[in-house]
């Protein structure tokens, strides 16, 4: 069997027909069935069940279906890589990472890369949780992850540092003016609570977190993204948790930020499966530099706003 006849096949399976999947691939419908054909001898049965109207999987291509879709993934990442390393021209270099860490570390990070590295493209994939952002990277959809370290991984983990989880309440709220506050104090406030809020014992943090505190957040709102559950906070609608970096570096609202007494850490790597080489290190390397504070940084935009919220922020050493 070759990588163009899985290629061939996952582009059936996403069209649902052969007239579809030839007008894609640019080829003659008689050449894709004989390349189906083939592949089917290959594998030793039917992968589809031609119908009527479309095609659907059989049994053994249900089987065959996620195989075939992460060998067509590492053969494109291994193309990527090759001219990544390269510095080719039109080279590309995958990153995935969790909507937080896009919004409040990445853009300062892409932007050194793109000064030093114009000839390799960033690709940039989101996703709402980091169960998510680990299955996505062991499918070889980007060519390294930034988030969380995983508890299981038998890839390359490069700890790059903590981020800060905070309180972000209104700039006018009466504890704005302190620069921490013990979790026991908040038992009768409302709170924002974001759909990416981490995972801890089986509970959402939140709720984890306020239980070893004697009580139970009370909810106001719920929300998709980090950002929104910030400016919801800003706002006056509740409290809210976020990494201190997506309030400083990407919201940009009149609020204040709290630390917690004890203060919340999360711990965070660069993670692939496979070695990191070429500009996948070099990518690398480089968001170390900017977490340690000795990365060089751009030539500011002229005209360019600030983005930090007003308060008191505490930073952790």
């Amino acid at each position: 069997m070759s990588l163009r006849q899985m290629e061939y096949f996952l582009t059936v399976v996403e069209e649902s027909s052969f007239t579809r999947a030839a007008e894609r691939l640019h080829v003659t419908q008689p050449a894709l069935s004989h390349q189906i054909k083939a592949l089917e001898r290959a594998v030793g049965g039917a992968l589809l069940e031609r119908l009527p109207r479309g095609v659907r999987l059989t049994a053994m291509g249900r089987a065959f279906l996620p195989h075939a879709e992460r060998a067509v993934r590492s053969a494109a990442q291994a193309r990527r890589a090759a001219r990544a390393a390269a510095g080719a021209h039109g080279g590309e270099l995958h990153i995935a990472t969790v909507h937080a860490i896009a919004v409040g570390i990445l853009p300062d990070v892409f932007a050194r890369w793109r000064a030093a590295h114009p000839g390799v493209a960033l690709v940039l994939h989101e996703y709402a949780t980091t169960e998510a952002l680990e299955e996505q990277i062991e499918r070889g959809t980007a060519d390294l992850a930034v988030g969380p370290p995983p508890a299981r991984w038998s890839g390359p983990v490069v700890p790059i540092g903590a981020e800060d989880i905070v309180l972000v309440v209104p700039f006018d709220d009466p504890l704005a003016g302190r620069t921490s506050v013990r979790l026991q104090e908040l038992a009768d406030r409302s709170w924002v609570r974001c759909a990416m809020e981490a995972v801890v014992e089986g509970l959402p943090f939140l709720d984890w977190a306020c239980a070893r505190a004697g009580f139970t957040p009370r909810t106001a709102v719920r929300t998709e993204h980090t950002s929104t559950a910030v400016r919801m906070a800003a706002a006056g609608v509740g409290v809210a948790t976020a990494p201190a970096h997506v309030v400083r570096g990407a919201v940009g609202e009149d609020c204040a930020l709290l630390t917690v007494d004890p203060a919340w850490r999360r711990e965070l790597a660069v993670f692939s499966r496979v070695e990191l080489t070429g500009a996948a290190a070099a990518f690398t390397g480089l968001l170390a530099d900017v977490r340690r504070g000795t990365a060089e940084a751009p030539p500011a935009s002229p005209g360019r706003p600030r983005a930090d919220c007003d308060g008191p922020v505490q930073v952790m050493p």
